[in-house]
């Protein structure tokens, strides 16, 4: 019995309505066949989309019938219209004539399409009839004034499909409607201005019709004062007008000329309108192209009303669109002008790939500018009450920066004009004295809320710029924030401009006369000098805030996103209601992907912030360190820092950073740009290079990525990046062990972990010969390439023969053997010393030597090295007598071998940095501040306090020039500069080159001495040297980290490349000496008799003597940086027999002192000072 019974002992029904088989003896998936159900499914749904499709195709035929049904309707309404139109144009009645114009008018906006020509020619005809009873008369009719708007649309429609027989007739009816009803403006304004842009630019214009294109243009700009929302319509005219007729290209051609145009329009007016359009998104959907052309339109039309002053409306309105059209205008301004992209250079191409040069009527406007008035005429303006806190001098000043911080950053090229004018610009205060533009700008600043905050507290300055930075994402600003950066950085831009030309004595003056000099005029360097108290006060903020700016870089800095270029109130305090044309509307943003540029500037990046901060107190450090002014441990900033651990945190950091750049490598091993000096290569043949859009895409790609890389390093190294760019607030001795210690890490990491070069060499060996026989060949190659034999009578040429080709792979150990003019090796095996002795030989022939053809380098009067400027110009001049052509094979190898030249130099005394092996050679200030800045944002600057360590004749006559009391114009001077050239056997030549474009023919003067001084400058510092140094910086850069050695100014460099100036520590030289010979100490721990007097006497002896000792014994006068444990080899005593007659002698290869065992201190005295002075008994063992 089932426990489940139930009363029947039927089995219940299964009924499956999964549509799954579950016959088990049915077909498998394998042999697949539809169910029953599942056909029955798919029918069902195939009938339903049958269905609907016919229900869709019955719906769409009713749609067409009703479309086609009102479509037919409507055409036989207009034809029925256009029948009744043309029985009226027949009648003849003159007394109704104003009647049947009436009910035509009436029917033509009706029925018009602008596609049919016969009603254009209705429209035409009824334009002619209307002219004739009257335009004004017959548009006053009360009956038409509702279509009257209507009336303008389609007259409009008509002229923009228009055939040229019509134009006339049809202009003038819209251009009746347009004067007699301004109401219609606002709904057709853009599309009017739109076909006026058309028709003038068409070619096809009369003179005619050229008065009625005028009229056109007038009439919808026209007030009208008596319509309630007259302020609306004639902003919307001029919006209008601004952005679809002043957009035209060449413009001026086609109207011949301005000067009629420039009558008709109010220029307050149409800044207000371009005010309100270009913070808001509709200037978005313009060209950057058409946006140029409004621009120079809108200077010309402001120049040609000759306004006298630019109201702050204007400004406004120019600064927006310069702001917006920053990254058209910059690269292009100076495409293909000669001076600023020459093509080669002694035969080596640059990049041809260049902008497009800017039409030459746009770029001649937008040069107009830059002048002299207008940048003085804006000081003119100023309010001294500005330095009082007033609100409007607040504006007045914020308003004259922007606009200054623009220009300098849309017109590098001219920068130095635009520094000029307004350094020589003055302000009166109530009581009627001048202050220079230059303390005017000083006192904004130093009354500023973020001049105070930051000056307080370094951590203040990184709150300022962290809402800095996170409304810029955000597209938002703080206007009065905005301001107080904008006078700070145009103070900036100044002071870092008058630091060029302003000699120490000046500097220090603090507008105080000089002595003697009480009863005469105070010169406007002296007068616009701070006062040292001043400075100090400055020096504390830019410290705080690049400190900030440099260790908070990873947060901070840029991450290559481009900047937004406007929105409301993002600029000059546009936001506000500046004047009655403007409401209080929302903030709309322009680009919601892009930043904000920095306090609203265009093209103002965080950046470019930092590096001029970096660069003024750079200035102020040299000037500091060249003639200490503060006190000694004011540029100090170890409270920041934990001392303790420094050292051992950055090189962690250096260890990081060295692993990010490798992976960046292996992520872009292709991160060159040989491929598109490839595209260059064949640009000239059709479909053989790459489309321009796509490089810029791949350029732009390839310079975020390099961003993005660079703020990842620079979060993993803050304290790296401060040691980098103001290592000054780290004390030198504390940088030093830090230089020694990135030094060892690199000599770890390239050599294996074998640092010593018995040891590596001896790795390698080994390596090769537990490796396959092609790696056991490698291994012998590559010790190979690091020995050489080595000529001392050839000693450059030879070097440079056989370790050229080794690149940065002179790191590694190397072995010299000296031979003679036989080919005989000399004695002497290389531990170490003999390498030493090849270094100090190669410098001091290549440097010191006058007996080298071309001299590589020249000494100043002090016999301070620095590279020979002439060199180059030399070598062409014999090139040129021996008959070779320019930019010949020729030619071109023995300049590229000049350069290699001065490259290998700057190998040889980067190797001698990272052996740590001192040189007894000193250089020119000025050349080794070009190695500290080498690898930094703000590079090298030259000024005419370096001048004077170059040249003191020249340094001279430029101060006698700037101080001149009289007209400069007296010394018949140009902005032209002479340099000679020395030929062999042959009279100097003088080559006359310009300063600056056309300098021939630009008279220096009172005004502009100035800039001759500071040209002048960077021609003998920078230009005129320019190929010479580059190539020797990157041959040390290729040894030497440009980065570390950015750690250091000059004199600490010079500290670094020749040993410590002070004086000799006789008892830590005692300490690290090594003994050998009968003079190694033995077991009782107690030194030779000979040995102790030897330290005696030195003891005895003036620095002056134990320099000479030390001179004698290491080729170099001064001790190790950190002492003489840092002394490379050891400095070392051995025995020399016992003969008392004879002189010390010495191994400077490997610093031996070889000491005869002199009884007596007297003897040892006296033999001692003989051979020193006399230089007997060098040799080498």
């Amino acid at each position: 019995m089932f426990q489940t019974f139930s009363g029947s002992s039927r089995r219940p029904r299964q009924v499956n309505l999964s549509g799954q088989n579950t016959n088990p003896f049915a077909q498998s998936s394998r042999t697949p066949a539809a169910s029953g159900t599942q056909k029955t499914v798919a029918q069902a749904q195939q009938e339903r989309l049958q269905r609907q499709q016919e229900r869709e195709r019955l719906n769409a035929s009713k749609k067409i019938q009703k479309t086609w049904r009102g479509h037919k309707a409507r055409k036989d309404l207009a034809d029925s219209r256009r029948r009744t139109w043309d029985e009226l144009a027949t009648k003849e009645d003159a007394s109704n004539a104003a009647l049947r114009l009436i009910q035509q008018l009436q029917l033509l906006v009706a029925f018009f399409s602008p596609r049919r020509r016969d009603d254009l020619g209705r429209l035409s005809s009824l334009s002619s009839k209307i002219s004739c009873l009257g335009y004004q008369t017959f548009l006053a009719r009360p009956e038409i004034q509702l279509q009257l708007g209507q009336l303008a649309k389609i007259t409009l429609e008509g002229l923009q499909v228009s055939q040229p027989e019509f134009i006339s007739s049809l202009l003038h009816l819209l251009v009746s409607v347009v004067d007699h009803r301004p109401d219609v403006i606002p709904k057709i304004s853009r599309a009017y201005y739109t076909y006026l842009s058309q028709y003038i630019s068409s070619g096809e214009i009369s003179k005619n019709n050229r008065d009625l294109a005028l009229t056109a243009i007038r009439i919808p700009l026209v007030e009208h004062i008596e319509l309630d929302d007259n302020d609306e319509i004639v902003l919307n005219a001029h919006a209008a007008f601004s952005l679809c007729f002043l957009t035209t290209p060449d413009l001026g051609g086609s109207l011949g000329g301005f000067d009629e145009l420039a009558a008709i329009v109010n220029v307050e007016l149409l800044s207000s309108a371009l005010v309100r359009e270009f913070s808001s998104a509709f200037v978005e959907h313009i060209q950057d192209e058409r946006k140029l052309w409004l621009l120079a339109h809108f200077i010309v039309i402001h120049r040609l009303q000759r306004r006298s002053s630019q109201e702050p409306e204007f400004l406004r309105a120019l600064s927006l669109q310069l702001s917006f059209s920053s990254g058209a205008i910059i690269g292009r301004m100076d495409a293909h002008d000669p001076e600023a992209n020459q093509e080669s250079i002694d035969g080596v191409e640059t990049d041809r790939n260049l902008p497009l040069p800017l039409p030459t009527f746009v770029k001649n406007e937008l040069l107009s500018l830059v002048n002299e008035d207008s940048i003085t005429g804006l000081l003119a303006k100023f309010n001294i009450d500005y330095v009082k806190a007033s609100v409007a001098g607040e504006e007045d000043a914020s308003l004259l920066a922007s606009y200054a911080l623009t220009l300098l950053r849309i017109f590098p090229q001219r920068g130095d004009d635009i520094r000029l004018w307004l350094y020589l610009g003055s302000m009166k205060t109530p009581d009627g004295t001048e202050v220079p533009a230059l303390k005017f700008f000083w006192q904004a600043m130093s009354l500023t809320n973020t001049f105070s905050v930051i000056r307080a507290d370094s951590k203040g300055a990184l709150t300022l710029l962290r809402s800095q930075i996170q409304r810029r994402q955000f597209l938002s600003s703080d206007a009065g924030r905005d301001r107080e950066w904008r006078t700070i950085l145009l103070f900036l831009e100044l002071y870092v401009f008058v630091l060029r030309f302003t000699d120490d004595e000046e500097f220090l003056s603090g507008n105080v006369p000089a002595f003697g000099q009480a009863g005469e005029p105070v010169s406007r360097i002296r007068q616009s000098a701070l006062p040292i108290e001043d400075v100090k006060r400055l020096t504390v903020f830019l410290k705080n805030l690049a400190f900030t700016m440099y260790y908070n870089a990873g947060e901070l800095s840029d991450d290559g996103q481009p900047t937004a270029q406007g929105s409301i109130g993002s600029y000059f305090g546009a936001s506000a209601t500046t004047s009655r044309f403007q409401s209080a509307e929302p903030e709309v943003v322009t680009k919601t992907i892009a930043r904000m540029p920095f306090a609203g500037v265009a093209g103002m990046t965080f950046d470019y912030v930092r590096t001029i901060v970096a660069g003024v107190m750079r200035m102020l450090y040299e000037r500091d360190s060249r003639r200490r002014f503060l006190s000694k441990d004011h540029w100090l900033m170890t409270s920041r820092f934990e001392m303790e651990g420094f050292i051992p945190a950055v090189v962690m950091e250096e260890e990081r950073q060295h692993q990010v750049r490798e992976e960046g490598e292996d992520e872009d091993p292709d991160n060159d740009d040989s491929q598109f000096a490839d595209d260059r290569e064949y640009i000239g043949l059709v479909g053989m290079s790459r489309p321009r859009r796509a490089q810029q895409i791949e350029s732009l790609r390839r310079q975020q990525q390099k961003t993005a890389r660079q703020k990842v390093l620079a979060a993993v190294g803050p304290r790296l990046e401060v040691l980098q760019n103001m290592p000054f607030v780290i004390p030198f001795e504390t940088r030093v062990q830090i230089f020694r210690q990135f030094v060892l890490l690199d000599q770890t990491r390239r050599r294996g972990g074998n640092v010593d070069p018995d040891i590596w060499r001896m790795s390698i060996i080994q390596q090769s010969q537990m490796s396959p026989r092609h790696s056991r060949t490698a291994g012998h190659e590559l010790l190979g390439r690091h020995h050489a034999k080595i000529r001392r009578e050839q000693i450059f040429e030879d070097a440079y023969e056989q370790f050229y080709e080794l690149g940065e792979g002179l790191k590694e150990p190397i072995q010299i053997t000296f031979v003679d003019q036989f080919d005989t090796v000399e004695a002497g095996i290389d531990g170490g010393g003999v390498t030493k002795e090849f270094l100090t030989s190669i410098t001091n022939g290549a440097f010191l030597s006058d007996d080298t053809s071309p001299r590589y380098f020249v000494a100043n009067d002090q016999n301070l090295l620095y590279p020979n400027p002439a060199t180059f110009d030399e070598r062409r001049e014999l090139l040129k007598a021996a008959g070779f052509k320019e930019n010949s094979v020729f030619w071109t190898e023995t300049m590229v071998d000049l350069s290699k030249r001065y490259e290998f130099l700057g190998r040889i005394v980067g190797k001698c940095l990272y052996e740590g092996i001192l040189v007894d050679i000193g250089f020119a200030s000025f050349f080794l501040l070009k190695w500290a800045t080498y690898g930094t944002e703000s590079g090298y600057r030259a000024n005419i306090n370096d001048l004077r360590d170059l040249d003191e004749g020249l340094y001279q006559g430029l101060l006698k020039l700037k101080n001149y009391p009289g007209n400069a114009e007296d010394f018949s001077l140009d902005f032209t500069i002479t340099d000679k050239v020395s030929s062999p056997g042959e009279t100097d030549k003088t080559v006359t080159r310009d300063l600056m474009p056309n300098g021939s023919n630009i008279a220096v003067t009172n005004q502009n001495r100035p800039l001759y001084v500071s040209y002048v400058a960077r021609h003998r510092l920078q230009l005129q040297p320019f190929r010479q140094t580059q190539a020797f910086l990157k041959g040390l850069s290729e040894i030497i980290n440009p980065t570390w050695l950015s750690m250091f100014n000059q004199s600490e460099l010079q500290t670094l490349i020749g040993g410590d100036s002070s004086e000799v520590d006789v008892e830590d030289l005692r300490r690290n000496t090594q003994y050998g010979g009968v003079y190694q100490i033995g077991d009782d721990g107690q030194e030779h008799d000979t040995v102790k007097l030897f330290w005696k006497v030195m003891k005895e002896l003036d620095d002056s003597d134990r320099r000479k000792v030390l001179k004698y014994v290491t080729s170099t006068p001064r001790a190790p940086l950190l002492g003489f444990s840092q002394l490379n080899p050891r400095f070392s005593i051995r025995d020399a027999g016992s003969d008392e007659e004879r002189l010390p002698s010495t191994s400077t290869c490997v610093n031996l002192l070889k000491l005869p065992k002199y009884s007596t201190e007297t003897t040892l005295r006296q033999k001692l000072l003989y051979a020193v002075n006399s230089g007997a008994g060098f040799d080498l063992s």
